[in-house]
C-alpha cells in the first residue's frame, strides 16, 4: 500500500530540523521518502497543497481512562482533590475505563497526538480500547505496595503479567508505572527498576510534585525522593518522571547522570497549584531529556498537546523572566523526537524521516492563524498559534485514523453517550 501526501510544508524534525516543501511517500506503515517529487502510481493521494505535515506527537504522561471525569474534582485543594479521585477509582467498572479510554483517545487523535504515554491500574482493558481506537499507547500498569493498593494480588506481579501478554501487540508498548515514593516502598522501587532493565521496558513515575511529597519522604527517610532512588539503587535510563517540579540541583544532576527523562505537565501543575515550576534551563544544561505530558482529564481538563506546548512555554519564560527560555523549537522537540527517545523509540518516531513509522499529522494551511506560512515562521506557528482544531489528518504507522476532522476507526458518538451516563452515575456514587 502506497500514500502519497503531496505538495506540503514538511516539518521533519530531523537532526538538521530541515523544513522541506514536498511530498512524503509511505510504503505500508513505513515512511519511504520525504521531500522529492514523486511521480509514481499510489494507492492512496492525499492533496497537502499549502499545508502543514509533522511527525505524530508523544503526550508522555496521561491517565486516558479517567477521561470522562472532566469537572467532577475541579477547583479543590491538593489532599481534597486525591482523596476524591480515589474514592471514584474505587468504583469504577471495565466498562466505563474502557469507554473513558475511547473518549481520551479520541481527543488525543483530534489533537494530533499519536502516541501516548497512560499510568493506570486494568492496562489490559485499556489496551483492548486503545487497539480499537487505532492510536499506539505506552501503557505502563500501575504498580504499588501491596498494603496500599484495591489491586486483587501484588501490583507488580499484575504489571509483569501484563507486560509478557502484550509484548507482541501491535501499537501496544507495555510498561511499568510506579505510583510515587508515599506509597512504592524500596523493595517495589528496585524490583520494578530491575524488571524495566531486564525487559527494555519503559518505566513512567510520579515525582516531586508537590512540597508535601518532598518534606514527607524526606522526613520519613532523611531524603528527597530523587535523592532517595539514587541512593537505592532504583534510576534507570528508561525512566519518565512525571511533573519534576520541586528539585534541587543536586537531583537534576543525579537524573541527568542516569540519563533519566522528565514528562512536564505544567498545566496540571499550575491547576493542582503544586507552587513550584519545573527546571527546564537546567534539566537541559545537565543532561536530562525533556518531554511534555499532558496529565490526566480531571486535574488538566484537556489532552491538548498544542495548548501544553504553548503553556508550557509561557510558564518557563514568565518564571525566569526570560523571552530566551523555552524556545518554539525546543518545545516541538519536547513533543516529538525527545519523547520518542523516551519511550526508547526514537528509531521509528518522533520525526519524519525514511525509515521511521508514518505518524503523521496534517494542519490546515488555509487556517487564518496558521497564516502567513513561510519557512522561517512554521515551527512558531505550530507551537504558538496552532490548535487542535487546525488538525486535518492524522495517520498512525501509516494508518489514516483521522481523515478532514473525522475520527475514522470507532463510532465517536456512542463513546460520547456513555461519557456523560458514566459522569453521572461516578458523581452519584460520590455524593
Amino acid at each position: 500500500m502506497i500514500t502519497l501526501i503531496r505538495d506540503a510544508w514538511i516539518v521533519t524534525q530531523d537532526k538538521k530540523r530541515s523544513i522541506l516543501k514536498g511530498d512524503v511517500v509511505i510504503n505500508g506503515d513505513r515512511i519511504a521518502s520525504v521531500g522529492k517529487k514523486y511521480n509514481g502510481t499510489a494507492d492512496r493521494e492525499i492533496d497537502a497543497t499549502g499545508d502543514i505535515v509533522m511527525p505524530g506527537m508523544i503526550n508522555t504522561h496521561t491517565h486516558v481512562a479517567m477521561a470522562p471525569l472532566k469537572g467532577i474534582c475541579d477547583d479543590l485543594s491538593f489532599s481534597d482533590f486525591l482523596d476524591k479521585v480515589f474514592k471514584i477509582d474505587s468504583n469504577r467498572t471495565d466498562y466505563d475505563i474502557a469507554m473513558g479510554t475511547k473518549l481520551g483517545c479520541a481527543e488525543m487523535m483530534r489533537g494530533g497526538t499519536t502516541t501516548f504515554v497512560d499510568m493506570y491500574y486494568s492496562e489490559d482493558v485499556i489496551a483492548k480500547a486503545v487497539q480499537e481506537t487505532g492510536i499506539r499507547g505506552v501503557l505502563c500498569w500501575c504498580c504499588l505496595d501491596e498494603q496500599f493498593t484495591t489491586q486483587k494480588g501484588n501490583p507488580l506481579d499484575n504489571c509483569k503479567h501484563f507486560c509478557e501478554s502484550h509484548k507482541n501487540v501491535r501499537k501496544i508498548i507495555p510498561g511499568i508505572g510506579l505510583q510515587g515514593v508515599y506509597v512504592c516502598g524500596e523493595e517495589t522501587c528496585l524490583r520494578a527498576k530491575e524488571f524495566s532493565n531486564e525487559k527494555g521496558l519503559p518505566l513512567n513515575i510520579h515525582v516531586s510534585e508537590t512540597r508535601w511529597e518532598v518534606n514527607n519522604h524526606k522526613n520519613k527517610t532523611g531524603f528527597r525522593p530523587i535523592e532517595w532512588m539514587h541512593k537505592i539503587g532504583a534510576l534507570t535510563p528508561n525512566m519518565i518522571a512525571a511533573h519534576s517540579a520541586w528539585l534541587t540541583m543536586n537531583e537534576v544532576k543525579i537524573m541527568g547522570e542516569a540519563n533519566m527523562s522528565v514528562s512536564l505537565c505544567s498545566v496540571s501543575n499550575m491547576k493542582l497549584a503544586v507552587g513550584s515550576v519545573a527546571p527546564v534551563p537546567e534539566f537541559l544544561t545537565n543532561g536530562v531529556n525533556v518531554t511534555i505530558g499532558t496529565d490526566s482529564n480531571n486535574t488538566n481538563n484537556s489532552l491538548d498537546m498544542f495548548s501544553e506546548m504553548k503553556i508550557t512555554g509561557l510558564l518557563q519564560k514568565s518564571a525566569r523572566w526570560d523571552a530566551t527560555i523555552a524556545s518554539a523549537q525546543q518545545l516541538l522537540d519536547f513533543s516529538t523526537i525527545n519523547s520518542a527517545k523516551a519511550i526508547g523509540m526514537a528509531d521509528k518516531l518522533g520525526s519524519i524521516e525514511a525509515g521511521k513509522f508514518a505518524d503523521i499529522v496534517i494542519l490546515d494551511g488555509k487556517a487564518p492563524n496558521l497564516r502567513p506560512i513561510v519557512r522561517e515562521n512554521i515551527v512558531s506557528n505550530i507551537v504558538y498559534s496552532a490548535s487542535c482544531l487546525n488538525v486535518k489528518t492524522v495517520l498512525c504507522q501509516g494508518d489514516i485514523i483521522v481523515d478532514n476532522g473525522k475520527i475514522l476507526t470507532f463510532d465517536v458518538s456512542d463513546v460520547f453517550s456513555a461519557s456523560e451516563n458514566i459522569w453521572e452515575t461516578l458523581c452519584k456514587k460520590n455524593e
